[in-house]
């Protein structure tokens, strides 16, 4: 029962997503405003995924059926698990197994696998135009991102389990303000977060004037649902993940619970700023940009934290 409440109710699926769907309406109220625009009200994300919950699922004629409606479903469980070793990490920092980092890795990797595996299964030529984009993507930023997070990995004496990185901070202090090299890596990260995210200047995937809808073309209904909450769920855990392994995490001691919340609030605006002040770029200028330039800085980082800076 204990294991069947974490991953369900807290700080498994349910959670994850009522704190996902808050944060989507910061991001869309924000936005809003930016724009000299009202924004949706409060529950806007929940009304959204309700309704596409009500709609008809239409499967395209010619598509992978089961390749097709499952792929949403193994996104959305894979950032299930992801926020639930990050959350436990934090609450049983003893309790973590190791080499749970490699795992979380992984497994943030499976929700835009699982939108490749959609795209190409519909067999919508947009659709696995966007797939390939968001497979092009994932090739330019997947190196200097696992590059920046094993830098503070390197600092804190080779520490692979979430809970050793946070106890190492929790003695030392938060891990990106000490080192240079980390300070870099946590640069390069925010970047290579940004295109996980698929959010702008990164979001050639689903290029709206270009490409329609890209990969998600097809979806309706329930899919499509998942997939808008999937989103909305890597934008809590990706930022939580940066800031565990940059910042300390959160501490669930008096005022420390505000100042870890303040943390991952501080990367949100960081998002919502990129997103609001930067255009789209092309897929090949993405790629150019993170294999000319933060592959090059994150390696930088590295060989910093080896020489001790």
């Amino acid at each position: 029962m204990k294991i069947l409440f974490y991953y369900v109710i807290f700080p498994g699926f349910l959670f994850t997503a009522a704190v996902g769907m808050l944060a989507s309406w910061i991001d869309r109220k924000v936005t809003a405003r930016i724009h000299w625009r009202v924004g949706p009200p409060l529950l806007q994300p929940l009304y959204d995924f309700i309704k596409l919950l009500s709609k008809e699922i239409i499967i395209p004629k010619g598509a992978a059926r089961w390749t097709f409606l499952l792929s949403p479903v193994f996104g959305m469980a894979a950032i299930v698990l992801v926020s639930t070793m990050l959350w436990l990490a934090m609450l049983e920092p003893d309790n973590a197994f190791s080499g749970d980092l490699i795992v979380i890795l992984y497994l943030l990797v499976i929700p835009s696998i699982a939108v490749i595996v959609g795209g190409f299964a519909s067999k919508n030529p947009l659709a696995s135009l966007g797939a390939s984009r968001e497979m092009k993507l994932i090739m330019a930023y997947e190196l200097p991102f696992i590059l920046a997070v094993f830098t503070p990995v390197i600092k804190a004496d080779y520490a692979i389990r979430m809970g050793e990185l946070l106890s190492f901070q929790l003695d030392n202090g938060i891990i990106f303000l000490r080192y240079p090299s980390c300070i870099i890596a946590f640069i390069v990260a925010i970047m290579c977060m940004q295109a996980k995210l698929t959010l702008v200047p990164f979001d050639a995937p689903e290029a709206e004037t270009e490409i329609m809808a890209g990969a998600y073309i097809e979806y309706s209904g329930a899919p499509l649902g998942i997939y808008k909450l999937t989103r909305m769920m890597m934008l809590f855990t990706v930022p939580m993940f940066l800031v565990i392994t940059f910042m300390g995490g959160i501490i669930f001691e008096g005022w420390h619970i505000l100042w870890g919340i303040l943390k991952y609030v501080a990367l949100l605006v960081i998002i919502i700023l990129i997103r609001n002040t930067s255009p789209r770029v092309r897929i090949d200028q993405a790629v150019k940009f993170f294999w000319k330039y933060m592959t090059v800085l994150a390696i930088v980082g590295v060989c910093l934290a080896f020489l001790g800076r």
